[in-house]
């Protein structure tokens, strides 16, 4: 199967690329390579003849358009978009026209693509998406499929939008699509800006490790690399018109996950005092969503995938990549707005 991968030099795009040509497909990464984005998060595939790069903007149609003809993908999988909630507080400009436009420009591509080809079977296009689609929940419950929809933030807010015309796409015009909602992802090449490279990351400095609030706002972790089988699992089993929730069944407050950074640390890299005594406790960011959790049992019953990484098994992974790569991560601290404080309001 040849796969066009938006977003394919982001984090999650990446691991799906990366674990797409594992499995023998052919891949056409698009990204237009924006400040999260780097292409060492696919140097391992690049050289492979399955591979293929295109430098281009989802808001460019004419583009687009080209991409589509020059290389007949069998399906998209369209991970293109603007993720930091914090950025999105700050600017919210960006996360429009990129979530919300660029993903209709997608849509319409993608669409006259299969046109094109006489509505040929087996074409898909899968959304990937996620949990804060959904709003917060309390101390109880899990996100279902059929959860209604309330999103608390801009980043959500255009995440929900683009949701809805992959939905209306598929209502209207018959575009084959199957769709996810995932949990809070982690693991290698997570950009430096968000909460697991950041603890792990400032406590190598020895400097303050930010929590916001009291750190007792609960996510359901999911290492990305069980991700993106999952997404990969659904492309080629999940019934069309249908959506799918991947969690990693691994919820922690974010104080309990940031402590366990710091005992991960304190064994793999021993100092004189213990690395929670850098935890900082800062003022929250507005409209913080208190809890996110997935009910996972449609992809499980479904599809026969769970997760394979337990939390503790994953965080030990990623703080040991982190310290192996510091040749990755030290450049990206240079790039914008990485290493302060965002979204204040």
């Amino acid at each position: 199967m040849k796969v066009l991968v938006t977003g394919g030099a982001g984090f999650i795009g990446s691991a799906v690329v990366r674990h797409a040509i594992a499995q023998g497909h052919s891949v056409v990464n698009l990204d237009v390579l924006t400040y999260a984005a780097c292409l060492t998060n696919v140097a391992s595939v690049a050289g492979s003849p399955a591979y293929a790069f295109e430098q281009v903007d989802i808001r460019d149609r004419a583009e687009l358009d080209r991409v589509f003809a020059a290389h007949q993908p069998d399906a998209v999988m369209h991970l293109a978009a603007e993720s930091h909630v914090d950025r999105s507080i700050d600017g919210p400009g960006d996360f429009i026209e990129t979530n919300i436009t660029g993903t209709y420009h997608l849509l319409e591509a993608a669409r006259a693509y299969w046109l094109a080809c006489d509505r040929f079977e087996g074409f898909r296009f899968h959304h990937i998406s996620t949990d804060e689609v959904f709003g917060t929940l309390g101390d109880t419950g899990q996100f279902t499929e059929s959860t209604p929809y309330d999103p608390r933030s801009p980043y959500s807010a255009s995440k929900a939008a683009s949701d809805h015309l992959v939905r209306a796409w598929s209502e209207t015009y018959g575009l084959p699509v199957v769709m996810t909602n995932c949990s809070n992802n982690y693991g290698p090449f997570h950009f430096p800006e968000k909460l697991v490279p950041v603890v792990i990351l400032r406590a190598l400095a020895g400097e303050p490790i930010p929590v916001y609030g009291e750190g007792l706002n609960v996510r359901d972790w999911l290492y990305v690399e069980d991700h993106a089988d999952a997404l990969l699992t659904v492309l080629e089993k999940g019934e069309l018109g249908r959506s799918y929730n991947i969690g990693g069944e691994n919820e922690a407050r974010n104080i309990d996950l940031v402590k366990m950074i710091c005992e991960i640390l304190d064994v793999k890299r021993p100092q004189e005092t213990p690395y929670a005594d850098l935890i900082t406790y800062v003022a929250d960011r507005p409209g913080h969503d208190l809890r996110y959790a997935i009910d996972p049992t449609r992809i499980a019953t479904e599809l026969g995938w769970r997760p394979s990484v337990t939390l503790e098994q994953g965080l030990e992974k990623t703080v040991q990549w982190y310290l192996d790569n510091e040749d990755w991560w030290r450049p990206l601290q240079n790039r914008a707005g990485v290493g302060t404080r965002l979204g204040t309001g």
